[in-house]
């Protein structure tokens, strides 16, 4: 009796490492930023940056805003590859906060947005979003949290929160060539997404130039620059925001 309990010791031991292991490996192998992207963070001087433990802020140099965007990255994405995107949209004016994520997965990470929110009280209006699976995991925040916060906005995703019975206002953006992005799943989503919604479409777009990463596989091949997509998401966030607080 005593062999058959050591047996079932050694193999649950055993199981348990090859679970390990097979975790470790899986986040392990993730996304990671283009060298290009880290190093535009201190080459904008119109920018202000600040780079601590949880997030990086980016706010505009040549004046004070008081809308803000927290962003949750992509599932299994270094939160580097979305220095570019952020800067475009403070460049336009508004203050965004691109999260760390643990184990680049923002479902491990909910409720990241709260941080922001302690820590910067120059804002008054604020937006939560991100990219695909960090898109989805900021729209389950936004259906505890629809309080504190004025809308949400979705790239290359769908609402996983039900969002329907809120006030709040959403935008959400995909490309024309994403192939990562489950459009059935986008359509049946809609029931979950609040009365003021709006949807829009990038032609040429995919999935991963929302971010500067390699290309992510099953996803389309763009025919427009990650820089063009970024613009363009850039552009429709500003005006997005501009129409919200009217």
């Amino acid at each position: 009796m005593k062999k058959i309990k050591n047996k079932i010791i050694v193999i649950s031991i055993i199981l348990v490492f090859i679970l390990g292991a097979g975790f470790y490996n899986y986040l392990s192998d993730y996304y990671k930023a283009e060298p290009s992207a880290v190093e535009l963070m201190n080459k904008d001087q119109n920018i202000s940056i600040v780079d601590d433990e949880n997030m990086i802020t980016f706010k505009p140099g040549n004046s004070s805003s008081d809308i803000g965007l927290v962003f949750y990255p992509g599932g299994k994405v270094e939160h580097l590859a979305y220095i570019p995107l952020m800067q475009k949209i403070a460049e336009r004016g508004y203050t965004c906060v691109l999260m760390k994520m643990p184990f680049n997965l923002a479902v491990f990470d909910i409720d990241a947005a709260d941080r922001a929110f302690k820590e910067i009280a120059e804002v008054d209006f604020w937006y939560v979003g991100g990219h695909s699976l960090g898109g989805a995991m900021s729209s389950e925040f936004a259906q505890k949290n629809p309080e504190k916060i004025k809308g949400i906005i979705l790239l290359g995703a769908y609402t996983s929160g039900d969002l329907s019975n809120t006030d709040l206002k959403l935008l959400s953006i995909y490309g024309s060539e994403d192939k990562i992005l489950n459009l059935e799943a986008l359509e049946e989503s809609k029931t979950k997404e609040p009365k003021d919604s709006r949807l829009q479409i990038i032609k040429g777009g995919n999935h991963a130039y929302f971010g500067n990463y390699k290309e992510q596989k099953g996803d389309g091949i763009a025919y427009i620059t990650n820089d063009e997509q970024q613009n363009m998401t850039a552009d429709m966030i500003a005006e997005f925001f501009e129409a919200s607080n009217e």
